[in-house]
């Protein structure tokens, strides 16, 4: 398939720049995806859409200040994002003005911290500091990793507005987005409707948003992302499977975190890393249902939920959400795909 088959055009005024009003305020577009048939509703609302007995999984990962300002011998400045770490001071990450960071160059860092390009690798750079940029010293100096599409500044708000308000562990690069629409509120609402709520994680970063590049989307190199599956959350599914009971996976990186931990033997607990590419022809293995967001065109999230419920069904739901008037992307209006 072509990666422009993928493709739709949206009015840059439907992309979210700002969270909505309240946590969980947020429209929903309910998909029936054996129909194609549709309804609109509130997030707000979501029990009405979920049936008793459903175990709904969602990713707990959280995001770290991952992005922090250098300077350049020329003294131009440069943006760095941490994507992960790889060795005592050594974390894989990207970088503006990628072609210039060849191995040797240095930036310096906000409290005297050096970095020194050790690598240079095709969609990122291996950076060697002179001390961990631990958690600390980003709680500090960095800057939460708002996307290029969100056209300004992070602000005070974004540090609770953008992170799940069941995050863990720190870890990501970006927030697993379908999570920030849930308030204690309406978890609390889902349990008490008959709901089980379980959890993994998956530390978000280039497997997820590295754009497709290729023109066939079979040629699309997709990045390893760690993941881990609770025990609890590996028997509920498993549970669920055997009692013919449906699993809603919250989140894009909830599915691929369930459709690689799945084994002959069924969900399977503990960590791993997962490299999938979930695209049309996909056979899903664990997942019935799927909470998300509006993704961004020809992305690998798009062909996703393309997989899920068909292509031309996804592209049409979203030519509907935009005649009325949903907003799209990281702190845009959800979707409800069953």
């Amino acid at each position: 398939m072509l990666t422009t088959d993928f493709s739709f055009n949206l009015p840059e005024d439907l992309i979210a720049q700002e969270p909505s009003a309240q946590r969980g305020a947020s429209r929903l577009l309910v998909l029936d995806r054996a129909t194609g048939t549709t309804t609109h509703g509130m997030v707000a609302d979501i029990t009405s859409f979920v049936s008793p007995g459903t175990v709904m999984v969602f990713n707990d990962s959280k995001v770290r200040r991952a992005r922090l300002y250098a300077t350049g011998a020329g003294g131009g400045r440069i943006e760095v994002l941490l994507l992960r770490r790889e060795g005592p001071c050594l974390w894989a990450a990207l970088t503006t003005r990628m072609a210039k960071m060849t191995p040797g160059k240095r930036l310096a860092l906000p409290d005297g911290l050096e970095a020194e390009i050790v690598e240079a690798r095709p969609d990122e750079r291996l950076l060697r500091f002179s001390a961990e940029p631990d958690d600390d010293y980003l709680e500090r100096n960095g800057r939460l990793p708002l996307p290029p599409y969100i056209r300004r500044a992070d602000a005070e708000a974004d540090a609770d507005r953008y992170q799940t308000v069941y995050a863990r562990e720190r870890g990501s690069s970006a927030a697993p987005t379908a999570g920030l629409h849930f308030t204690g509120g309406i978890l609390s609402g889902l349990a008490a409707a008959g709901v089980e709520l379980r959890f993994v994680t998956l530390h978000v970063g280039l497997g997820t948003f590295l754009p497709v590049r290729v023109d066939s989307i079979e040629d699309h190199h997709m990045h390893y992302e760690e993941y881990s599956v609770p025990a609890d959350t590996a028997s509920a599914v498993n549970r669920a499977r055997r009692e013919g009971r449906p699993v809603l996976a919250v989140g894009t990186t909830s599915v691929r975190t369930l459709e690689s931990a799945w084994t002959e033997e069924g969900l399977a607990s503990g960590p791993g890393s997962t490299d999938i590419f979930i695209y049309p022809g996909y056979r899903f293995k664990v997942v019935d249902a799927m909470f998300t967001n509006f993704h961004t065109p020809e992305s690998t999230l798009l062909m996703l939920v393309s997989a899920f419920s068909g292509r031309e069904r996804i592209l049409g739901a979203y030519e509907e959400a935009k005649r009325e008037r949903y907003r799209f992307f990281s702190y845009g209006d959800a979707m409800l795909i069953r």
